[in-house]
């Protein structure tokens, strides 16, 4: 382990874009990172404005879907979350702390395969695991995915970047595939994870062209994955989310039982968890976008 993570650093360094300044902090670009059982991964990470002279150290979001946070030319539908808007925005007007925001980029088409969480697929009735079978078209590695952004690269991230390794300072988000990897990071690794964003969670997990209607052995799959995962909070606070527009308007048969399962074990709404609504909010990056401050603001509050 101990030598994989150098190797990993050693190609992070030889890998990595020059540094670029950008209006309200800065942006640097990893574009080729080997990680064990992955296909090449690459990041993108923001460090808020001062990071250089302040010398202080900072907490840390880890986000799915690198390259539709910050810049329109990286993204896939020329949308993007504006991620570091949305923190600076907090941070300007309710003094949340902002944070170091790592961007794993996903791998294309293997995009699916990585973000299925692995508990589920092993979980799924076999007609559902045919449909995931379909969709991801290879095996399912969100268990690789996982251990990599719980260990080596949050390693190499703490021992290259002023952080507060801590888990009530790292946090993880996503959406749709990403709000299902989210979910699965922070109830499987609360030694790591002390905030989860899981933002119109895709909980059908299968292709977007088969998901009309409710599949309660579904359902099944995820409320017995957080009965034997998730646990009572332990100071982890997890936000959850979707819209009733497009893809978004067949969650709410799953969320709502979702909700009253983490409330069986102990969380709190409002405090341990939020679950929210809103309507006529598609499926997208600028829906996303639109609401990430309101994500950030109560995510993050002390």
């Amino acid at each position: 382990m101990r030598r994989f993570f150098w190797v990993l650093v050693a190609l992070m360094v030889l890998l990595s874009a020059p540094a670029r300044a950008e209006d309200g902090g800065r942006l640097i670009e990893y574009e080729r990172v080997e990680a064990a059982g992955l296909p090449p991964q690459r990041l993108t990470i923001w460090l808020p404005p001062g990071y250089e002279t302040s010398g202080k150290r900072y907490p840390v979001l880890y986000m799915h879907d690198g390259h539709n946070l910050f810049e329109l030319k990286n993204s896939n539908f020329n949308k993007i979350w504006a991620a570091d808007k949305a923190m600076l925005k907090v941070a300007a007007e309710q003094g949340i702390e902002p944070r170091i925001i790592v961007g794993v980029w996903a791998p294309g088409k293997d995009r699916f395969r990585q973000y299925l969480p692995r508990p589920a697929y092993d979980a799924a009735p076999p007609a559902l695991k045919a449909k995931m079978d379909e969709m991801a078209d290879g095996p399912v590695i969100s268990d690789a995915y996982l251990a990599w952004l719980a260990g080596p690269l949050k390693t190499w991230v703490d021992a290259s970047f002023r952080t507060r390794p801590g888990r009530a300072d790292t946090a993880i988000a996503g959406s749709s595939m990403g709000g299902l990897m989210s979910c699965y990071a922070i109830a499987a690794r609360p030694d790591v994870y002390g905030q989860g964003a899981c933002i119109s969670s895709h909980w059908p997990a299968i292709g977007p062209d088969t998901v009309k209607g409710f599949n309660p052995e579904t359902l099944a799959v995820w409320t017995g994955f957080f009965d034997r995962t998730l646990g009572a909070p332990r100071g982890r606070r997890i936000w959850m989310d979707h819209g009733t527009g497009t893809l978004d308007a067949f969650y709410a048969p799953y969320q709502e039982p979702i909700d009253a399962g983490f409330a069986k074990l102990g969380w709190q709404r409002g405090s341990d968890f939020e679950s929210r609504v809103y309507p006529g909010a598609e499926h997208e990056e600028n829906a996303w976008a639109a609401r990430l401050p309101e994500i950030f603001a109560w995510l993050f509050r002390r």
